[in-house]
């Protein structure tokens, strides 16, 4: 789904910067929208105002946000209609057992541990975009909202 923006939604600089380095490296030509906190996404997602909901290719959510935690994000993504099927990968730095857990409770699609180191970061962006761009099938728009 090489048409579709990507949504990273991401408060750290830093990692901002590197993810969108990694997908400028492994030549993801996606529009990458970022989002720095939970009530963006949802203004962007689920807008209340009638405008047209902004449609990602795939949603990289950190879990600690500001505002909203990404695990609170997946729940409200999930419970509405329109975005309960568009893929959504936890890819944060915790190792915590119960984030594991908690996110696929609420219907993660992945949970990636971000790599401390920028060559694996890019082995994992690079096998990211390539498994939910180019190899998975989404649900046809037919059966299931976009």
């Amino acid at each position: 789904m090489r048409d579709a923006p990507i949504l990273l939604v991401e408060d750290n600089p830093d990692d901002i910067t590197l993810t969108l380095r990694a997908f400028a490296k492994n030549g993801v030509g996606n529009e990458i929208v970022v989002l720095t906190d939970g009530e963006l996404l949802l203004t962007r997602l689920l807008p209340a105002d009638g405008t047209s909901p902004l449609r990602p290719a795939i949603i990289l959510m950190d879990i600690h946000l500001p505002k909203f935690s990404g695990l609170e994000l997946l729940q409200r993504i999930r419970s509405d209609e329109r975005t309960r099927y568009v893929p959504v990968i936890m890819l944060t730095t915790s190792t915590e057992e119960r984030d594991v857990v908690a996110s696929y409770q609420l219907g993660a699609n992945s949970f990636v541990c971000k790599p401390v180191a920028y060559d694996e970061f890019l082995r994992t962006v690079r096998t990211l975009s390539a498994y939910w761009l180019d190899i998975n099938k989404r649900c046809p728009s037919s059966e299931c909202p976009p």
